[in-house]
């Protein structure tokens, strides 16, 4: 898989995907997915409505919460929205991998889930980051989706379960980077 042939049966110059480069970036870019989930659970980011006491005191919000005056259930449906997104997505990228190529539908679920993140970070209200919140779910659809089985399919036969638990200690290991990272974020727009 990792050479090329010409039509001459030729061997050609080794091809940069080889199975192993694969499994490194599918393991970082799952990575990456589950700490965008980490960091938007995490206290940090995710923060605090405002307060007021009854002597009209009022502290402001902190955080999403705080930032676009979410109350509770707002903040509830918008730290799950992706769910929408990914529940409807799965199923329609994993039948389009029957007629197109896994690796592109892979490419442009990145590519949505790329654009959602930073309109996450332009948002401006509820609504609107909410509706990012889904396309990010879609835009992960595709990743989760199609990389398990594209990496079954192409990993030695005698390591793929070893392959697989590497891509799937990748979550937990995600989602603590990203709380982590919510901290620190946390930390540093507090000061």
């Amino acid at each position: 898989m990792a050479r090329s042939q010409t039509e001459d049966g030729d061997n050609t110059n080794p091809s940069w995907f080889t199975p192993k480069r694969l499994l490194v970036m599918f393991c970082l870019i799952n990575m990456l997915n589950y700490v965008d989930r980490g960091v938007i659970a995490s206290n940090g980011v995710n923060g605090s409505l405002g307060t007021c006491t009854e002597t009209g005191v009022c502290t402001a919000g902190t955080g999403i919460q705080g930032d676009f005056n979410l109350n509770y259930f707002q903040d509830g449906i918008l730290s799950s929205a992706f769910m929408v997104g990914l529940l409807v997505a799965s199923p329609i990228f994993a039948s389009f991998a029957k007629s197109y190529s896994p690796f592109r539908l892979i490419g442009v679920g990145l590519s949505v889930w790329t654009f959602a993140t930073a309109g996450c970070g332009a948002s401006f209200d509820f609504w609107s980051i909410s509706i990012f919140r889904m396309l990010v779910g879609v835009g992960e659809a595709s990743f989760i989706s199609l990389a398990a089985p594209f990496i079954d399919d192409n990993a030695p036969v005698a390591q793929k379960t070893a392959w697989l638990s590497v891509f799937y200690m990748c979550i937990p290991t995600g989602i603590a980077l990203g709380y982590v990272y919510g901290g620190v974020v946390r930390l540093c727009f507090k000061h």
